[in-house]
């Protein structure tokens, strides 16, 4: 369960919790960014997916297993970092879309030039 995967292997599994058209996707920072209204959501790598909580949640999530700050030199608030092993089962991962979703969809669209 631990074998790495491609950024699109867990890109086809987002796809497959999110609504049909719900989310635009984009090539950014080496992986696969899902954005809903120009606001991202999260971002599936090999290692594992960037995902959007909020500044509100972000500390609780850092306590959740296999969850760790996106980065020590970036800092991007109301963001964490999952290894590929706490989103192996399918439950879990739709439980991490769900607390993005839950953050990410009421927020205002993204101005055009922003998106």
């Amino acid at each position: 369960m631990n074998k790495p995967q491609s950024p699109e292997s867990l890109a086809e599994r987002i796809r497959s919790i999110l609504p049909v058209g719900h989310a635009s996707e984009k090539r950014m920072f080496g992986g696969i960014t899902f954005l809903v209204n120009g606001n991202m959501l999260c971002c599936a790598f090999a290692e594992g997916l960037m995902l959007r909580v909020g500044k509100d949640a972000e500390a609780a999530a850092l306590t959740r297993p296999f969850v760790r700050p996106l980065s020590k030199t970036r800092k991007m608030g109301g963001f964490v970092f999952i290894a590929q092993a706490g989103l192996a089962r399918r439950p879990a991962l739709s439980r991490w879309i769900g607390q993005a979703r839950a953050y990410v969809d009421p927020l205002p669209p993204k101005a055009a030039g922003h998106r």
